[in-house]
């Protein structure tokens, strides 16, 4: 998937220590074969011979049939704004990084682990907790401009140019997104949703606001090309500090 994953898996105290080992060697091999299966980049790949006609989604199996359908999904909830379909392509990278890492966590956690935190290319599933979790100032490299606080679960997605340049684009025309902002980070119970719902968002532009206030179970927070911030109603209560006035809000 090019990018760096990292684990911090915590044992509750009655694990069989054998068994969390061999979860965690499942859980690497998920994600491997995930990028075998998934890879754009890969003229092998399920992905690709699907996108080429040169299997069905049925021949793909399982696997690649659940992740269009979580994609099938987000699309209508979105509107297109995400989408596996655009320049003449076929690509589920928006939703499936999120999936496999949830997925990945899903088996650390029925081997046994008491709390798990998951990142993959910055971007978190959450097991257990406590877990505080920087939102990265995407202005000011090093810098940090919230912290999201979780105690039993959550996942945290953030969408934007700052570390691999403009690589999400409007899906209607092809072009980078309108009205964008710095960074866009969304907040839900699974990492499924809140990667695709992170790069919907952050190609919506100015529209991402009153679309994510829509959404059950999803909050958003975002950097402004100025400097400034915007969240949802319900992020502070995500927030380690929601009290503590942000200087750089708008």
């Amino acid at each position: 998937m090019g990018t760096v994953f990292s684990f911090d898996v915590r044992m509750a105290a009655d694990c069989d220590g054998a068994r969390m080992r061999a979860g965690l060697v499942a859980a690497v091999a998920s994600l491997h074969r995930v990028d075998e299966v998934f890879s754009t980049f890969r003229e092998d790949s399920r992905v690709s011979r699907l996108a080429r006609g040169e299997l069905t989604l049925t021949d793909c199996g399982t696997e690649v049939a659940e992740v269009f359908r979580h994609c099938e999904t987000e699309e209508r909830l979105s509107d297109g704004w995400f989408t596996t379909r655009y320049a003449g392509g076929l690509d589920p990278t928006g939703l499936v990084k999120g999936w496999a890492v949830e997925r990945a966590v899903r088996m650390l956690a029925s081997s046994g682990a008491a709390a798990v935190c998951l990142n993959g290319g910055g971007d978190i599933q959450l097991y257990g907790g406590p877990w505080r979790v920087g939102i990265s100032d995407p202005l000011c490299p090093g810098g940090l401009v919230t912290v999201v606080e979780a105690h039993d679960g959550l996942a945290v997605a953030t969408s934007g140019p700052a570390e691999r340049g403009c690589h999400i684009v409007d899906p209607h025309t092809g072009g980078p997104p309108a009205g964008g902002v710095a960074s866009l980070t969304v907040v839900t119970p699974g990492l499924t949703q809140a990667d695709a719902r992170a790069t919907a968002a952050y190609a919506m532009g100015d529209r991402a606001r009153d679309w994510l206030e829509e959404l059950p179970h999803t909050e958003g927070f975002a950097v402004t090309m100025d400097g400034g911030t915007w969240q949802t109603r319900g992020f502070a209560r995500h927030m380690a500090n929601p009290d503590r006035p942000n200087d750089r809000a708008a």
